[in-house]
C-alpha cells in the first residue's frame, strides 16, 4: 500500500523535445563536479558535449554496433553497452551519478510515453543511483508533463496552469 513517505523525491525531471531542446540542457543542468550517464547514446554526439561540461560521462547504449563505433570515434570518452531497462545493470558502471540523460528518439508513439515514465521511474526510485536531475528527450513524455497540474490539498485555491494560465478549484481554465 502507498504511504506519503514513498513518493517524496528529490530527483528533477526535465523534459526535452528534439535535439536542439535537448543539447541546451546541458550547459544549463549538468555542472563541473557532475558524474552522468547518458542512456541510449548511439554514436556519442551528445555524450562528447555533455563531457565539456561534467568531471565524467558514461555514454549507454542497447547496440554493441553503436558502442563500438563511439569508442572509435570517442576514445577519450568511457561508452558501455547497455539494456536501459536493464536497471540493475546500470549500478555496477557507477554508483555516484548526479544527472542522468536519456535520449528516446528511438521510440515513438503511445509506448513511448508509458516507456519514458518507466526509465523515469526505474532510474529515480528503483535503483541506488538517485540522481539530481534526469533529462528526457521525449515528445510524448514533454507533451504529458506539460498537461499535468500537481493537486495540492486545502482550500480551493486557483493553481498555475503549464500556459501561464490559473485554473479554479473546479479545473476550469481561467487566463
Amino acid at each position: 500500500m502507498a504511504n506519503e513517505k514513498q513518493f517524496h523525491l528529490k530527483t528533477k525531471y526535465i523534459a526535452t523535445r528534439h535535439v536542439a531542446e535537448y543539447h541546451a540542457s546541458i550547459a544549463e543542468w549538468v555542472k563541473p563536479d557532475d558524474v552522468v550517464l547518458e542512456i541510449g547514446c548511439e554514436w556519442g554526439t551528445t555524450t562528447v558535449l555533455i563531457a565539456a561540461h561534467c568531471r565524467e560521462v558514461v555514454g549507454t547504449d542497447v547496440s554493441a554496433d553503436c558502442i563500438e563505433a563511439a569508442r572509435r570515434k570517442h576514445p577519450h570518452i568511457r561508452f558501455e553497452v547497455l539494456d536501459a531497462f536493464d536497471v540493475l545493470a546500470a549500478q555496477p558502471l557507477d554508483g555516484a551519478f548526479t544527472k542522468v540523460y536519456i535520449d528516446m528518439s528511438g521510440i515513438s508513439g503511445y509506448r513511448s510515453l508509458l516507456d519514458g515514465i518507466a526509465l523515469l521511474n526505474m532510474y529515480a526510485y528503483a535503483t541506488v543511483l538517485r540522481p539530481e536531475a534526469i533529462v528526457i528527450k521525449s515528445g510524448a513524455v514533454k507533451d504529458f508533463a506539460s498537461h499535468c497540474i500537481p493537486w495540492r490539498a486545502g482550500p480551493p485555491k486557483q493553481q498555475a496552469t503549464g500556459a501561464g494560465n490559473t485554473q479554479d478549484a473546479k479545473g476550469v481554465e481561467r487566463g
